[in-house]
């Protein structure tokens, strides 16, 4: 059976992607150049990984041999709730307020490509969430789905930017989506926002600045001269996408149940006393796990 646009559509639909598009293999120069040039300044600040498999994030083809089509698929986690803003307690960004993303995602694009492969025993892929060698928002980019926002996220003109990121690169032909022009137009919000001058300039983040890698990704002491300008976010930051004036006309409550959930906001007096089982724990299935509880202690310190 041939596996067309329509078909791969409901399929993706039925597994609850909210965004679908379909972008042809091409070597990713332009936005492999612009990474090389922006880790060059150290923006990466202590992700060096990111500078990992440059030849496979530009050329796909080096991951999947016969690959021709990417298609890219895009799952809403927007949960329509306001923080209280509790005295002694940290904010979670919405993307860490459920169940970690990456399990739910890996399983839905599992059943995905066993669906295709057996319409099609010819059909092959391979998939990636935001991990492993690909350049996840350059190919949601190709595959219009949105346009790359000045604060780096992408942004779909239905939907804003509360959503997931997933492609997976195949060895079909597809009819393939038009990409979707920039309109951030002479918009500032993300840049005027950001607390610690992050966005340094339209479409460039020092990571180094940002309050997502410090209380993330970072695995070190945050910097001094950031104090009193986490306005309280323990664990991610949303205020780039808060302030997005396509986030707050479009975005929409997810579907997804498990994206709800408990760790909206977290008292810093719990994260100081807790013990590393009680975090395995109460976070064993949640992204915040990421950060370890050595590092979810430093960000409540940091941030009291």
């Amino acid at each position: 059976m041939k596996i067309s646009n329509e078909i791969a559509t409901d399929i993706a639909r039925r597994l609850g992607f909210n965004l679908i598009g379909f972008s042809r293999v091409k070597n990713l120069t332009e936005e492999t150049s612009r990474l090389k040039k922006w880790l060059q300044t150290n923006y990466n600040a202590g992700m060096k990984y990111m500078a990992n498999n440059l030849d496979k994030k530009e050329d796909v083809k080096l991951i999947l041999n016969d690959a021709r089509s990417v298609i890219s698929l895009g799952m809403n986690y927007y949960v329509e709730e306001d923080y209280e803003n509790k005295t002694g307690y940290g904010k979670v960004s919405r993307y860490a307020w459920g169940k970690d993303y990456h399990l739910i995602i890996w399983e839905k694009l599992a059943d995905m490509i066993a669906e295709l492969e057996e319409m099609d025993e010819h059909f092959k892929a391979v998939s990636y969430v935001d991990t492993g060698p690909v350049m996840d928002k350059a190919w949601a980019v190709r595959s219009g789905l949105g346009w790359m926002g000045k604060h780096t996220n992408v942004i779909n003109p239905q939907a804003g930017s509360w959503f997931f990121i997933a492609n997976i690169i195949n060895n079909y032909e597809f009819n393939y989506s038009d990409i979707i022009a920039d309109h951030c137009g002479t918009c500032t919000a993300c840049i005027d926002a950001c607390p610690t001058n992050a966005i340094v300039k339209e479409y460039v983040v020092d990571s180094n600045k940002c309050i997502s890698y410090q209380t993330i990704e970072n695995k070190n002491g945050i910097d001094t001269e950031l104090k009193d300008k986490f306005e309280n976010w323990l664990f991610g930051c949303d205020i780039c996408q808060d302030v997005c004036p396509w986030n707050k006309k479009f975005s929409f409550p997810t579907s997804v149940n498990d994206f709800t959930g408990n760790n909206k906001e977290i008292s810093l007096e719990e994260i100081e006393l807790m013990t590393n089982s009680e975090f395995r724990k109460r976070f064993a299935l949640s992204p915040i796990k990421r950060a370890r509880l050595k590092g979810l202690k430093r960000n409540a310190d940091f941030i009291k």
